[in-house]
C-alpha cells in the first residue's frame, strides 16, 4: 500500500509518527500514576456473597464476622482485595436464599457461600451459579447433591451422636429425654437427629419421649417457648438434647433448678455460656461457627485465585466440648474473635 503513496506523502507520514510516538509513550506511562488516587490498590477485587440461614440465629452473625475478618486478613496473602457481601435473610426463608443466589449470579460475583435452609429450593440456584462460572461453597448445612465444590462445617450425624452420648453420661445412662430440633426441613438438622437416634439405640436405659422431637421456628424466643410448653406438659422429661442451641440465646429459657434436668446442647456462643456457669447446662458442643465464615472465604479464594479445590469436598470442623471447667477460657476466645 505504501508503494502507491507519493514520496512527499510518505515523508510527511514518517515525520508525523516520529513526533507523535514520544507523546503516546509518555501518556501510556504517566497517565495511570497521575489519575490513581493516593493509596489506591491496583489489585483485583474478589467479591464473595455470604448467605446464611437467618440474621436472627446468633450462630450466623458469628459466621458473618468470620468472613469479614478473613477478607481483611487473607486478601493480601492471595494478592487480591476481598469484598464480602452479606445477603442473609432476616428469618429463615429458602426462597429468599435462592433469590439472593440468583441476584449474585446476575451480577457475576466471584464466589458464593451458603448455609441452605432447605435443599430442594436452593439447589437449582446453586447449580445455575456454578454453570455461570461462579464457585459455590456450602457451610453449616451441606447439599452434596448440588454442584457446590466444597463444604465446611460439622459432621452432623457425629454431632447428634456426641450430644446424645454426653447427655446419657450426664443422666447416669437412664431416664426420659426430649430433643429440641429446629427446622424439620433443614438437611443438617435431619442428620443430627439421625445421629441422636443412632446413639440412643446404644443406651437402653435412656428413653425418647413419645413425640419428644420438638420442631420449631428457629428463633430463640420460639425455641424457648416450645421447650417450656413441652416440659410443662411432660414433667417426666429428665434430659434435653438440643441439636441447635436456640433456647440458650434467651436469658431465662430453662425454668428449673440447675442440675435437676440435664441439658447438653450444640453451639457455645457467648449468650449461651451463662447457662454453663449457672449449672443449668452440663455441656456445650461448640461448632466452628466463626470458622464457617473464615474457611468459606479461604476455600473460595483458593478456587478463584489458584483454581484449587480440597481433595475431599467435605472439610469437617471438629466440635469443641465446653463445660463449667473451661468456660472462661472459651469465652476469652470469643472476645478475641469478635474484636477483629
Amino acid at each position: 500500500m505504501l508503494r502507491a503513496l507519493s514520496p512527499l506523502f510518505k515523508s510527511a507520514l514518517f515525520c508525523f509518527v516520529l513526533c507523535l510516538a514520544p507523546t503516546l509513550f509518555l501518556a501510556g506511562c504517566d497517565k495511570p500514576a497521575q489519575d490513581m488516587p493516593a493509596g489506591a490498590s491496583t489489585r483485583r477485587t474478589v467479591v464473595i456473597g455470604i448467605i446464611a440461614k437467618s440474621q436472627s440465629n446468633p450462630v450466623f452473625p458469628a459466621a458473618h464476622a468470620g468472613a469479614i475478618a478473613a477478607a481483611a486478613e487473607l486478601g493480601p496473602k492471595y494478592g487480591v482485595d476481598v469484598k464480602v457481601e452479606i445477603l442473609t435473610p432476616t428469618e429463615e426463608d429458602a426462597v429468599k436464599q435462592a433469590e439472593a443466589i440468583e441476584s449474585l449470579t446476575r451480577r457475576k460475583v466471584d464466589g458464593i457461600a451458603i448455609a441452605a435452609s432447605e435443599a430442594r429450593t436452593v439447589t437449582p440456584a446453586i447449580d445455575k451459579a456454578v454453570a455461570a462460572g461462579i464457585p459455590v461453597v456450602c457451610f453449616d448445612a451441606d447439599i452434596p447433591s448440588s454442584k457446590r465444590f466444597a463444604f465446611y462445617g460439622t459432621d452432623d450425624i457425629d454431632c447428634g451422636r456426641t450430644i446424645m452420648r454426653e447427655l446419657s453420661a450426664a443422666m447416669g445412662v437412664k431416664g426420659t429425654v426430649a430433643v429440641i430440633a429446629g427446622n424439620e426441613a433443614a438437611p443438617n438438622l435431619q442428620n443430627r437427629l439421625k445421629g441422636v437416634q443412632e446413639e440412643l439405640a446404644k443406651h437402653p436405659g435412656i428413653k425418647l419421649l413419645d413425640a419428644g422431637v420438638i420442631y420449631h421456628v428457629e428463633t430463640p424466643e420460639k425455641a424457648a417457648e416450645a421447650l417450656q410448653m413441652a416440659q410443662r406438659a411432660n414433667p417426666q422429661i429428665q434430659g434435653w438434647a438440643f441439636i441447635g442451641g436456640w433456647p440458650l440465646f434467651t436469658n431465662d429459657a430453662l425454668k428449673f433448678e440447675p442440675g435437676t434436668i440435664k441439658v447438653v446442647s450444640c453451639d457455645a456462643l457467648p449468650a449461651q455460656l451463662n447457662y454453663l456457669r449457672s449449672g443449668h447446662v452440663q455441656a456445650l458442643m461448640a461448632q466452628d461457627c466463626y470458622g464457617w465464615g473464615t474457611e468459606s472465604v479461604r476455600l473460595i479464594l483458593d478456587k478463584v485465585v489458584h483454581d484449587k479445590a480440597p481433595a475431599d469436598p467435605r472439610v469437617i470442623a471438629p466440635l469443641t466440648k465446653v463445660t463449667k471447667e473451661n468456660v472462661e477460657a472459651f469465652a476469652g476466645s470469643w472476645d478475641k474473635w469478635l474484636s477483629k
